[in-house]
């Protein structure tokens, strides 16, 4: 396949060491490209976020940062360490991007992310051929790009889909066209999920690995570049294919595998998006402090504590349900996909509400693209539903929890044993992400057991009162709903029934992916060992578990004294000490 002479960057820094290291080696590559990309604020910083706006403003990708990932060998992130990437496990793959993601969601997509999407496939069924020559063309600096199969309820880059027919002599043809793919023209290798029965069913799809270089003449087609309201400096364009052929050896896996690939691949792709874009909002939200702290010596007037803090705790549980996703794939990779789902199935919607919550704090200078200090609202308020996480996403994710309920109602809610407590432990070392491993069916609920446990540990705290007694009371609130929840579920129609689609079931996966979530606040909080003082003291679990017990409508404390001014001030602290307001309180360029 086509790409560009191998980087010694992608070479030099793939992880060589044990798994011990691992951690460390991620740390410093994340820590090496915020520095590298500057102080964000700097507006002469040809990567800062004046730059970045304008490059969205031109609706072209911005030249100067996208040579500086080149030379940094950023897409030896996505190729296995064993095939000489940097790729280890998922949740340190989303700790690798988050610098680029906390600049430029669409950076993020159009220059590398895009190639894990469409890899992921041959990662997880490619035979040794085919995973030699895209890692090698990744570490030589080309690009991959997905052409997914047409989903229900989709977006424009979901729309569409290619079909794929038997030719003489063996291999197929491929027929069809998408309008709105990214990176369609600029593109190393095209991944297809190509229709190959016309029947509906699990077996109805397969992917081919394709050279864009190698299609005989008339029979691919690039089409005209694609305006979007969102991501304006990724590059949108379509394809059409007229016949052409797909010899035996670009068929990824086994005949009608698609549909399986793309459940499997799926939920690393839902994880990472929900663990990077979490640094896009991380941006929005230092500008809002920045906002309701200048000119008043530093202070914050009472009417945007809420707001401020909300946002904050928000933040924080929407990192620990993704890091959480991220390390149970590689942990617990048969049983993870439930939860993945119900966390882009979560991460979203608190996103979005976060967005309009930190509107009214920057007011009118949010939506201005000419101040780096403030603009970043504007720009992932319209980027975030271009990258996935609109109702397209949403569809998705229904279509991967509510098929389960009934059987976790039945089976596993409060009858399985709770997860190894790595998952939830800083520092803990772990299994490589392998997406052979990755399960699409059974494998219980690992994390309902885990909220079942936490309120257990936690019961004798109501007594205690005060931040204890609060956290205990809303833990054992959640788990009274999912005792409710497993009541309701275990009376839903069996799964391949019409009645799952009615509207009131799809309902039901709302409060599964919030009881999920609180799982994940209550495990990553008892997870803590101390090094981060903050963390471990309950008052942020306290607040962001309130906020979705709350979206869940279940009875919720009132908050303890000093929780909100706790909360507050670390908020301060993180924005004026140059650090993220993430799980790692990643120190930032300044």
């Amino acid at each position: 396949m086509a790409g560009t002479a191998q980087t010694a960057a992608a070479v030099a820094s793939a992880p060589g060491g044990p798994p011990g290291r691992w951690e460390a080696d991620a740390r410093a590559r994340a820590a090496r490209l915020e520095a590298l990309l500057g102080d964000p604020y700097e507006p002469a910083n040809p990567h800062g976020l004046r730059a970045l706006f304008d490059a969205d403003g031109r609706r072209t990708p911005p030249p100067e940062t996208e040579a500086l990932l080149d030379e940094e060998g950023w897409a030896a992130e996505f190729v296995p360490a064993a095939y000489g990437g940097r790729l280890t496990r998922a949740d340190l793959l989303a700790r690798a991007l988050r610098p680029v993601f906390r600049r430029d969601v669409a950076l993020g997509f159009g220059h590398g992310i895009t190639s894990m999407f469409a890899t992921g496939a041959v990662w997880a069924a490619g035979d040794e051929r085919q995973r030699h020559e895209v890692a090698a063309l990744l570490l030589g600096g080309g690009r991959a790009t997905i052409l997914h199969h047409e989903l229900a309820h989709a977006n424009a880059i979901l729309r569409d889909e290619f079909t794929a027919r038997p030719a003489p002599g063996g291999g197929h043809r491929l027929y069809g066209r998408k309008d709105v793919v990214i990176n369609a023209s600029r593109a190393d290798a095209h991944v297809v999920y190509a229709r190959t029965d016309a029947a509906r069913g699990p077996r109805s799809h397969s992917v081919f690995l394709l050279d864009p270089a190698r299609a005989a003449p008339g029979t691919m087609r690039h089409l005209p570049r694609v305006e979007t309201s969102g991501m304006r400096g990724a590059l949108f364009s379509g394809l059409e294919l007229e016949g052409r052929a797909v010899p035996r050896g670009t068929l990824v896996g086994g005949l009608g595998d698609g549909v399986a690939l793309a459940l499997r691949t799926f939920q690393v792709n839902r994880s990472v998006i929900c663990g990077v874009v979490t640094a896009a909002a991380d941006t929005v939200l230092h500008s809002a402090v920045r906002a309701a702290t200048t000119g008043r010596g530093g202070t914050v007037a009472r009417r945007w504590h809420k707001p401020l803090t909300g946002v904050f705790a928000d933040l924080l549980a929407c990192d620990a349900m993704a890091t959480v996703a991220l390390r149970a794939l590689g942990l617990l990779p048969g049983r993870a996909h439930v939860f993945a789902a119900a966390v882009k199935y979560v991460v979203p919607d608190l996103l979005r509400e976060d967005l309009e919550e930190l509107a009214a704090v920057l007011g009118g200078r949010g939506y201005d693209l000419d101040s780096p200090e403030y603009g970043a609202l504007d720009k992932l308020v319209r980027d975030l539903p271009v990258a996935g996480l609109g109702h397209a996403g949403t569809a998705s994710c229904q279509a991967v929890i509510v098929p389960q309920l009934r059987t976790l109602a039945e089976t596993a809610w409060f009858a399985e044993e709770e997860p190894p407590p790595e998952l939830f432990r800083p520092g803990a070392e772990l299994p490589a992400l392998d997406y052979r491993t990755l399960g699409i069916a059974g494998g219980g609920d690992f994390m309902a057991a885990s909220l079942a446990g936490s309120a257990a540990r936690l019961a004798a705290g109501r007594a205690v009162g005060g931040q204890i007694g609060a956290l205990a009371e809303l833990a054992e609130a959640f788990v009274a709903e999912l005792r409710a929840l497993r009541e309701t579920c275990r009376t839903l129609p069996p799964y391949g029934s019409r009645g799952l689609a009615d509207p009131a079931v799809c309902v039901l996966s709302d409060r599964y992916s919030l009881l999920a979530g609180a799982a994940a606040v209550l495990g990553v909080w008892e997870g803590q060992d101390g090094t981060d003082p903050f963390l471990a003291d309950p008052a942020w679990a306290v607040l962001a578990l309130s906020r979705l017990g709350a979206r869940l409508g279940i009875p919720v404390p009132d908050l303890p004294d000093g929780c909100v001014r706790q909360v507050l001030d670390e908020l301060i602290r993180r924005y004026r000490s140059g650090l993220g307001c993430d799980l790692d309180a990643t120190v930032l360029a300044q």
